[in-house]
């Protein structure tokens, strides 16, 4: 019996590609014809932002914590054009005012778990730009979750982007959505069970707010009820409009009959709402996941707490400056270094965030270093740069002997 070696290695070869190929699918197929929209509008979500105090709060002091304090780039310092590619990148990000763009990127990333970000591409890349939340109306995928296009809304002109030309920071995409999750989406989902629905926490509290100016009105004042025993119908007329003139809180009545009682109205004192009024706004503040407004509104939130919520809100924090890192590391940087003809692999680009740190000098390393200038003729460092080292050290040191001879030389 022969066998044929080459027809079974094809046939086994066959098999295992098509295997490769086999994919769970992540869409139905309803949503691959349609596209997929925000759980929550966009227009939402920036309303909260921009009208709620605290959710400004939530989100600014998270992406300040975590773009605020800048950035700067370092490469591989073995890569032979390793100064080439930093003064690309550098050279790019100020041109496109990066630190800018990502102002604007963490506070979009952090309220709403997403930043449209398309990249000017005539030739190669030249320009970034943030894309308006609200323009994006769709995103297309196919059932792998490969994204087709970025579909406009109408007003910005229905236009359907290529996904190579968009960057897409989605943050904690959830059950394989193509958006991704904020801080302040849990805030403004509402709850549906046993065919009921709970409103959002965020529309809980917009409604306690609501009501606090008017009961602060209507009990500002208690209403009062005015007795005029005996007077006429006309006098009695002209007591109304002039106490109803008066700029007082409070309701007035006026009535004919002696024998009415005087009642007032006030805030019944067994109706106590401070623990649900706390609940809610607890509720608000975890979804937040910050501890910002609990450490300037609780009394008594010892320096010991602040130290430990703030302790926990830098995970967050660190989380965010990672994902935000390796997008722009992958998308912008690694573009930017291979259109100038460098390898993007070997020169290692990378975003850090902060200010580059100075090394400290020590005097020790001072003195070696002179020691060995002077012992070799090579001039690593020179006698009055030592002097100036030395003086920001704080050591007080007299002029030398040839500046002092100079000076009885003038006079």
């Amino acid at each position: 019996m022969t066998i044929n070696m080459s027809a079974t290695l094809k046939k086994i070869k066959e098999f295992y590609t098509k295997l490769r190929k086999e994919r769970g699918v992540l869409l139905p197929a309803w949503r691959e014809v349609s596209g997929e929209t925000p759980t929550i509008s966009f227009s939402e979500l920036i309303s909260a932002y921009l009208r709620d105090p605290a959710c400004k709060a939530f989100v600014d002091f998270l992406a300040d914590q975590t773009v605020g304090a800048g950035f700067y780039t370092t490469v591989n310092s073995e890569y032979a054009r390793a100064e080439e590619a930093k003064q690309a990148v550098d050279d790019f990000s100020e041109a496109v005012n990066l630190d800018g763009l990502l102002q604007i990127g963490a506070r979009e990333i952090v309220a709403t778990g997403n930043s449209f970000w398309e990249k000017i591409e005539p030739s190669h890349l030249e320009q970034l730009r943030i894309l308006p939340l609200t323009s994006v109306e769709k995103i297309v995928r196919d059932q792998y979750g490969n994204v087709k296009g970025y579909r406009q809304t109408a007003s910005y002109g229905g236009k359907t982007l290529q996904p190579e030309n968009i960057t897409h920071f989605k943050w904690i995409p959830v059950n394989g959505e193509a958006f991704g999750t904020g801080v302040l989406q849990s805030l403004c989902e509402t709850l549906s069970f046993n065919g009921e629905t709970r409103m959002s926490f965020l529309e809980m509290k917009a409604r306690i707010e609501k009501v606090m100016p008017e009961i602060f009105e209507k009990y500002a004042g208690p209403d009062e009820l005015w007795l005029f025993p005996g007077v006429s119908a006309d006098k009695l007329a002209e007591y109304q409009r002039l106490i109803k003139s008066k700029p007082k809180a409070g309701a007035r009545f006026v009535y004919d009959r002696a024998d009415a009682d005087i009642k007032t109205v006030a805030v019944d004192p067994r109706a106590r709402y401070e623990a649900y009024v706390e609940h809610i706004l607890n509720q608000v503040y975890l979804g937040g996941q910050t501890p910002l407004p609990k450490l300037f509104t609780t009394p008594g939130f010892t320096e010991a707490s602040a130290r430990a919520a703030l302790r926990i809100a830098e995970r967050k924090v660190m989380a965010l400056q990672r994902f935000i890192k390796r997008i722009v590391e992958r998308e912008i940087f690694a573009p930017l270094i291979q259109q100038t003809g460098l390898d993007s692999k070997k020169a290692g680009c990378r975003l850090n965030w902060g200010i580059p740190e100075t090394p400290e000098i020590t005097l020790a390393e001072v003195i070696r270093l002179s020691e060995i200038s002077a012992n070799t003729g090579v001039q690593y460092i020179r006698p009055d740069e030592v002097r100036k080292i030395l003086v920001k050290m704080g050591f007080e040191l007299t002029e030398s002997e040839e500046a002092e001879n100079t000076v009885r030389t003038s006079t």
